[in-house]
């Protein structure tokens, strides 16, 4: 591996060390700080992540990695996108059943409803901007944690280890939500890895991805709403 590789490896390590400091610092910054704004919605927030992006794809390209190495190919999109579309409307669903399920025989023992409370869309127009928002938020996660930390570091770690450790590591991010909120993340970091490697593409994952995350919103909203009436 030449010298671009690896610093391309210290600049990506540096960067998921960075997103993590910010994630864990807005949960602090939410137990003092109410919002009145969804957070999904917050301008800054928004072009933060369409720069990161940005700093993703250049990362990409100076590992000096090939396209299908890091999953930036699609050769059968249409059976990608639609794979990755079921299992992302399945577990979606999966996991706000079994949230509600936890919610209701513990409280918020296990789940804190903390992070999700700030990006429950208020209305329909809300409900559109945040399902265009969303798409950043996926994309910035499946380029970081599946493209340049599963397929980058494939080439010098086990791949296995990569796969458990980057889903673990996923869901040490979700800590603000608590310990379902974590095992849940992990699991599904798991899952999303394994889709990564199975089908050589981000196309699935960043579907699958896309979806589960947009039905537990959609759901958690039309609970709410419910409830409120």
């Amino acid at each position: 591996m030449g010298i671009n590789y690896w610093l391309f490896v210290a600049a990506t390590l540096t960067l998921t060390a960075f997103i993590g400091y910010g994630t864990f610092a807005t949960a602090r910054l939410l137990r003092v700080w109410r919002p009145d704004h969804n957070l999904l919605l917050l301008p800054e927030e928004n072009m933060m992540r369409l720069f990161f992006i940005l700093v993703c794809l250049l990362l990409g390209r100076l590992s000096g990695l090939p396209p299908e190495q890091l999953g930036w190919v699609a050769p059968r999109p249409v059976t990608q996108a639609l794979l990755g579309a079921g299992i992302g409307l399945a577990l979606g669903l999966f996991f706000f059943l079994t949230t509600r399920w936890v919610i209701r025989f513990t409280g918020q023992r296990f789940y804190s409803t903390v992070i999700i409370e700030y990006v429950v869309p208020r209305g329909g127009t809300e409900a559109i901007l945040v399902t265009l928002a969303l798409i950043p938020v996926v994309v910035l996660e499946e380029l970081l944690f599946r493209s340049l930390l599963l397929g980058g570091l494939a080439p010098i770690l086990p791949v296995s280890g990569l796969v458990v450790g980057l889903g673990l590591l996923f869901g040490l991010l979700h800590s603000p939500q608590g310990l379902w909120g974590m095992a849940g993340a992990s699991l599904a970091g798991i899952l999303f890895g394994l889709l990564f490697l199975w089908q050589g593409s981000l196309l699935t994952p960043i579907v699958a991805h896309y979806l589960a995350n947009w039905v537990q919103i959609l759901l958690a909203m039309r609970w709410r709403e419910g409830v409120s009436r």
